[in-house]
């Protein structure tokens, strides 16, 4: 495995150790600085897996900081503009551990190598796009601990504007649940409810108190060390997306219960990783859904109908890939007819340059002469 891991001061490992995450954040309430010092420490170890968050991370890395006895951020070779920045900040943090992966082996795997080096008794996978509500860790780790079936737990995601989004608590999307959200048949569900239900249950009213779902995000999960060595951590086999939906499967498979903690919120930055290289997420998407679908449900649907499904599923990415690609060609020409109108297309010069972007080389022509007469 291609990783260069930075070292921050030993922790004895094991399970159940409370004492010593307490112990350890008193000695490091002097060389950390007075935003990551406030408040009990819980003994979770939070792994960030990172590809290009930029500024983002920053404000992860905080509020993780902030809360939790351990941090373990695996970079998935981040352009070093978008990284070394933002972590010079940080890394001589001592309850800190950096792993620069030289390639991007997928969320995942990233996922799985952090884990590998927790030593507390919980675990967080945490998005680099999301800031952990005060408080919110440690809910979490309460709501687990009062429910000794819960394997998974994971908070309330929210929008910058303090919105639900949806995906934080939610329904496993069956294929025939997928196909009825798709072709918006959920508004069915009044007269129909257990026909037409949507999978995903943030239109729902709140609860109160924390409740048994079928799924909950990655972008922010808790797991007990025991569940992990009962079921496993994640499937490798997903590069990015529905990792977190067969986690919640295997989970529930084994036994266990999976909670939503309505009292933890977390600020999710949806998308924040992703915007740059829309197309090529996109495909392991649906890649990912393929997998998840054939892997769970195939003994469920007969062969031929279980191949029209993975026909839609790539029908839709073409879709989405080409919605995607149209809107870009319209900024394009849009921007360009500002320039021209403007007349600072006199001054533009375009050399030829090899251009990738979502795994497609595009050429650009070089012209030195002025665009307009």
């Amino acid at each position: 495995m291609l990783a260069e891991t930075t070292t921050r001061a030993g922790q004895p490992a094991g399970a159940g150790i409370r004492h010593l995450a307490d112990a350890q954040h008193e000695s490091d309430k002097a060389s950390a600085p007075p935003s990551l010092a406030d408040g009990p420490l819980a003994p979770v170890t939070v792994v960030i897996v990172n590809h290009n968050a930029g500024g983002l991370l920053s404000a992860c890395l905080d509020s993780a900081l902030s809360q939790a006895s351990e941090v373990v951020l695996v970079d998935n070779a981040s352009a070093p503009g978008t990284f070394e920045p933002v972590i010079a900040a940080f890394e001589s943090h001592p309850r800190l551990q950096v792993i620069r992966s030289a390639e991007n082996r997928g969320f995942a795997a990233g996922c799985n190598l952090g884990a590998e080096l927790s030593t507390q008794p919980f675990l967080l996978f945490l998005n680099p796009d999301c800031m952990i509500g005060p408080g919110s860790l440690a809910r979490l780790c309460a709501a687990i601990q009062e429910h000794p079936q819960a394997a998974l737990a994971g908070g309330l995601l929210t929008y910058t504007d303090g919105r639900e989004q949806g995906g934080g608590r939610r329904a496993v999307p069956t294929p025939w649940r997928s196909f009825v959200r798709a072709f918006g048949l959920a508004r069915l569900s009044k007269r129909w409810p257990q026909l037409f239900n949507d999978f995903h249950l943030h239109c729902q009213p709140l609860p109160k108190t924390p409740i048994a779902v079928e799924a909950i995000s990655g972008a922010c999960m808790l797991l007990t060390r025991e569940a992990m060595h009962d079921f496993g951590l994640m499937d490798e086999g997903y590069f990015l997306h529905c990792e977190d939906l067969d986690l919640c499967m295997r989970a529930r498979q084994h036994g266990w219960q999976i909670l939503f903690v309505p009292d933890a919120p977390i600020v999710h930055h949806k998308g924040g990783c992703s915007r740059e290289r829309p197309v090529f997420v996109e495909w392991h998407k649906h890649r990912g859904m393929v997998r998840f679908y054939q892997k769970h449900f195939r003994h469920q649907y007969p062969a031929g109908l279980m191949g029209l499904v993975v026909v839609a599923v790539w029908l839709r990415f073409a879709a989405v890939a080409t919605l995607i690609q149209s809107k870009r060609l319209w900024t394009r020409a849009r921007q360009w007819e500002v320039l021209l109108r403007s007349g600072r297309a006199r001054s533009l010069a375009v050399d030829y340059n090899s251009l990738s972007r979502d795994g497609v080389v595009m050429q650009t022509v070089t012209s030195t002469r002025a665009m307009t007469s």
